[in-house]
């Protein structure tokens, strides 16, 4: 019997904690063995946000689940478009191109994250600024 998961609660994963907020990585290769994909809930804190960066070689999709924010995603020029997001917009991030979300609102910004292929996500559990709590454990931010 494979220890990979078919269906996957918060609780079920650990909780990458940041500064900015938190990620929990639902489904990767090692949670459920999907390959072609990953997949990820962010909880962004009311004014706060991560930084410009991007994903070489892995396209990534951003919906807001709920709060509302500000987005920005460079276009094919490197320009950056900026476009103020909130529940039920789906944002597109094509390969490599550089972007960034910020929470302008007073509650928290939720969205959920997939990258393709799977394998981007790792880079965040690397950062000096991430720290990790395990499963079911309530994070102290």
């Amino acid at each position: 019997m494979s220890d990979k998961k078919l269906y996957v609660r918060p609780d079920d994963v650990e909780t990458l904690m940041f500064d900015w907020g938190c990620f929990k990585l639902t489904s990767t290769p090692d949670v459920t063995g999907a390959k072609s994909f990953s997949t990820g809930v962010v909880v962004v804190d009311p004014g706060k946000g991560h930084e410009r960066h991007n994903h070489p070689g892995t396209e990534e999709i951003i919906y807001i689940v709920s709060g509302e924010g500000e987005q920005m995603v460079e276009d094919e020029n490197g320009n950056p478009v900026i476009q103020k997001v909130t529940a039920g917009c789906t944002v597109y991030v094509p390969k490599g191109r550089y972007h960034y979300t910020i929470n302008t609102g007073w509650e928290p910004m939720k969205s959920f994250v997939i990258y393709s292929p799977a394998g981007a996500e790792q880079e965040l559990k690397i950062s000096p600024d991430c720290r990790v709590a395990p499963p079911g454990e309530i994070p102290n931010r």
